[in-house]
């Protein structure tokens, strides 16, 4: 495999993890990525001939993912790797605050993209591609670190989206991973956030594939909830809503606006009118973001996106 420091840094152990799911029988038990221990959660494609039937512990790269089941070839690696001094691959798009998206073709980038997906595989329970990479687009959530610190890259991959580069289904995220230890900070909405964003550019409006795994329902529903609440507190001078009225603002599918209303509960007394238009209570909308505490601003600023990405686009 490839190079890492001159000396070992001591590997710290990830507390902050979201619970195991059940029924899981993952082929490598432990994964080291960088400095950091941790669980996985299911199966991974890692070729056998490489690691094993069965590992206990997989050492992967911070920066280009490359992996190896023994330390002492994992070290040399980081010491050598090219990712430990240079920006992530693919083309800067944003850049807010701490944290940064690259858009990584995976054509452009195959083995980047492949070892990648084999390690996200090992805590997503239904991702299907690992080795043809070349019909997506990888967007990497990168955090910055800021300069001055002892960590030595300043640039750390802790999640990506995918999506497909043709999708018959106006697909806009094809599957979705923030990192086990940086879970739980509210990063996957920028990612979200990311992928309506580069809707929006389009010109379409689209979702994510289809079904959507537990946890991914359950992350998409806070996202499409704050979405929708800011739209119909957005529209001052409209009395009423049609669920093509808040879909066109918030560039979501019906569906998922309908579906998004009936578990927010704030449809009116009366559902419909007899035009067929949803009854919504901005009242209702305004006591639900209360009681919930919702954080209305989104969670990406158009203002972040590279101008020459956005010309890019316009072209």
């Amino acid at each position: 495999m490839g190079s890492m420091a001159a000396a070992a840094s001591p590997i710290a152990v990830s507390s902050k993890l979201t619970p195991l799911p059940k029924s899981t029988n993952p082929n490598v038990q432990h994964v080291v990525l960088g400095d950091i221990l941790f669980k996985t959660w299911y199966l991974s494609y890692y070729p056998e001939e490489l690691i094993g039937r069965e590992v206990n512990r997989l050492y992967v790269c911070q920066w280009c993912f490359k992996y190896c089941r023994d330390l002492v070839p994992f070290l040399a690696h980081r010491k050598l790797c090219r990712g430990r001094t240079k920006p992530p691959p693919g083309q800067l798009i944003y850049s807010k605050d701490d944290y940064a998206i690259y858009e990584v073709d995976g054509e452009e980038h195959q083995l980047f993209c492949q070892n990648l997906s084999l390690f996200a595989k090992l805590f997503l329970d239904n991702k299907s591609v690992f080795f043809d990479v070349a019909a997506f687009n990888y967007y990497l959530l990168v955090h910055n670190t800021p300069k001055g610190t002892s960590i030595s890259s300043e640039q750390q991959v802790i999640g990506f989206f995918s999506k497909e580069k043709m999708s018959w289904d106006n697909n806009n995220l094809a599957c979705i991973l923030v990192f086990p230890p940086w879970q739980r900070k509210g990063l996957g909405k920028i990612m979200m956030g990311i992928s309506y964003e580069l809707s929006r550019l389009e010109g379409h409006i689209g979702g994510p594939e289809k079904p959507l795994s537990e946890l991914g329902r359950i992350g998409y529903l806070k996202f499409w909830q704050s979405r929708v609440a800011n739209a119909i507190l957005g529209m001052k001078n409209k009395t009423t809503l049609s669920v093509e009225d808040i879909a066109e603002a918030c560039w979501m599918l019906a569906e998922d606006v309908v579906s998004t209303l009936k578990e927010m509960d704030i449809l009116g007394t009366k559902k419909k009118k007899n035009d067929g238009t949803l009854v919504i209570s901005k009242a209702r909308v305004r006591e639900w973001v209360s009681l919930n505490k919702v954080d209305l601003r989104p969670p990406v600023d158009e203002e972040g996106f590279v101008e020459d990405y956005l010309v890019e686009e316009d072209e």
